[in-house]
């Protein structure tokens, strides 16, 4: 009489050869199964749109950015196309969580951008989220994920399809500041016009809107 274990052995060794799976059969599913999971998802294009709160007439930038982006390169890319100096400090505001750099002073509430992609918190379209800069200032802008798009081919990513309006100095005391701003440089009989106009650099244009300087300053990003 044969062994009964060496046997089963034997029919359990035939089975795992199927296929080319060298362990026995759950095992081997497992492992396929773990190589699915591990492969990329595919990178589909944002088309975001991004209104400075508050101002009116409305300052805006409509772009486009690849999904996979970290949070903390959508703040570098917000900065180049809003015409920011990134000298102060920032956050992102998603479903009521908080997207920056973690400083153990303001405490734990705060997650790394650097880590978090962008599809990972915002993938239907509709979805709004705030990016705040300096926050004295506070210069809130909502941004809207108007569409989900296939990324076209030989397009380069991130890239600024239109916008109106400049964006306000730095340090001017926020949208409001930057309104008393403007009434003070256009009127020449404004008490603080000269002074104004001095701290601006002499002349200042609320409406300029350059896309093309926009887009060669993305291309270094």
């Amino acid at each position: 009489m044969g062994n009964p274990v060496r046997g089963t052995f034997k029919m359990l060794k035939s089975y795992d050869s199927v296929d080319g799976l060298t362990q026995s059969a759950p095992l081997g599913f497992h492992r396929e199964e773990t190589k699915m999971s591990k492969k990329k998802q595919p990178v589909s294009v944002y088309r975001l749109k991004v209104t400075l709160k508050e101002s009116k007439p409305p300052i805006w930038r409509k772009i486009q950015v690849n999904s996979n982006i970290t949070l903390y390169k959508l703040h570098q890319i917000l900065q180049v196309v809003m015409g920011w100096f990134d000298s102060h400090l920032h956050q992102f505001v998603v479903h009521g969580e908080y997207y920056g750099t973690p400083d153990p002073d303001f405490g734990p509430d705060v997650k790394n951008e650097k880590r978090i992609k962008l599809s990972q918190v915002v993938f239907e379209a509709g979805d709004k989220f705030i990016y705040e800069y300096d926050f004295g200032d506070c210069w809130e802008h909502v941004i809207l994920l108007e569409k989900i798009l296939e990324p076209e081919v030989g397009a380069h990513y991130p890239i600024c399809l239109k916008g109106k309006r400049a964006c306000p100095p730095e340090d001017c005391g926020g949208i409001w500041g930057y309104y008393d701003l403007l009434e003070a440089i256009q009127d020449s009989a404004h008490p603080e016009h000269k002074d104004m106009l001095e701290w601006i650099g002499g002349s200042f244009d609320p409406e300029e809107f350059d896309g093309d300087v926009i887009n060669q300053k993305l291309k270094t990003i």
